[in-house]
């Protein structure tokens, strides 16, 4: 009997420090803290400096965020595919990248939904070093040489197989190199370590300005574009999983609307009012130069955020042209993308 009091006395003072414990532990995580990291919304840039995603910046200097009562931090990755994985990791809840990598990841089991299309071509060029403008005239000519992009699997990577794949070169008999943008970008020219790749604004104005390379294939207009890819190719972009979607509808419409507002101001201002409401910081040394790059940048932009018509088929179609993950599989197009969160024009 004395054994069973002295046992149950033990059970008892167990109990006590368990439930102590499991008291400490739920003061240790105050709800609201809780609450307040649940209600904020980061998204990850591809490369923040980088014009074709200008919208990202420009929306959170306008302060057209806080206007819908969103609280959003803005990160920055180098190139589209660190983005990617940053959102399927979960670390962030939304993606300002190319609406290419929705494709690419249903390809692989993976749903990712494009919520606002800010550009309705890629905004992009690939660039010939000077040293080497005399035997790359085309992308017909860059069997046996090196071709940077950004990051391997970003969209510059993608687009670079599939210009290659056009002219019969398949991705075996030339070598990409991860070489970043901006000063990486040009730093990789000027050493000679890529005879040519493809880059984004303001790199292509700086690159043109000191001479050190040349347009080879221009993506930064409606008619480069069709030339280039044989039609609207929407590219930078808002996206988030479908999974993040299905359950936050209300910050997605708020999303969608603050970017609404944003590209209605660019396609209302010229590149100089635009250019000064950026930080200090992005115009870099050059004023002038980073004026002149947003001009150059400023008709790849939709008017509303709207997918426009035929765009995904484009993309899926140069996709499948070189990406072995594409080719030949079912890819519903319709789960990709919405318009459904973006305002009616009025």
């Amino acid at each position: 009997m004395r054994k069973f009091v002295s046992g149950a006395r033990k059970l008892t003072k167990i109990s006590t420090v368990v439930l102590a414990m499991s008291a400490c532990a739920t003061l240790a995580v105050p709800t609201e803290v809780s609450a307040a990291d649940a209600s904020k919304i980061i998204i990850m840039v591809g490369g923040i400096t980088k014009m074709i995603y200008l919208p990202a910046k420009l929306t959170e200097q306008l302060g057209y965020f806080k206007d819908e009562g969103l609280d959003v931090e803005l990160q920055s990755q180098p190139a589209g595919v660190d983005a990617e994985n940053e959102l399927l990791a979960g670390a962030v809840q939304a993606v300002v990248g190319f609406y290419d990598h929705s494709i690419d990841l249903q390809s692989k089991g993976k749903e990712v939904t494009a919520i606002v299309v800010f550009g309705q071509v890629p905004g992009e060029a690939e660039m010939v070093a000077t040293k080497s403008a005399g035997t790359i005239k085309s992308m017909a000519d860059v069997k046996g040489k090196t071709l940077g992009v950004t990051g391997l699997g970003s969209s510059t990577n993608f687009l670079t197989q599939y210009l290659a794949a056009k002219h019969g070169i398949s991705s075996t008999q030339y070598s990409v190199l991860p070489v970043g943008a901006d000063n990486t970008f040009i730093a990789a020219i000027k050493q000679g370590r890529i005879d040519a790749g493809m880059t984004t604004e303001p790199t292509i104005s700086q690159l043109l300005k000191t001479g050190e390379a040349s347009v080879l294939v221009d993506m930064r207009t409606v008619e480069g574009t069709v030339k280039a890819l044989g039609g609207l190719y929407p590219a930078s972009s808002l996206y988030v999983q479908r999974s993040w979607l299905n359950t936050h509808k209300a910050e997605a419409i708020k999303l969608a609307r603050a970017f609404n507002k944003t590209l209605k101001y660019i396609k209302t201002h010229d590149a100089t009012d635009i250019a000064s409401k950026m930080p200090k910081d992005y115009q870099g040394k050059d004023k002038v130069l980073y004026v002149q790059a947003m001009q150059n940048s400023l008709p790849m932009f939709s008017a509303d955020g709207r997918m426009p018509v035929g765009g995904p088929e484009t993309v899926l179609q140069v996709l499948a042209g070189f990406n072995p993950n594409v080719k030949g599989k079912h890819i519903d197009l319709s789960k990709t993308y919405t318009n459904e969160f973006i305002p009616q024009n009025k």
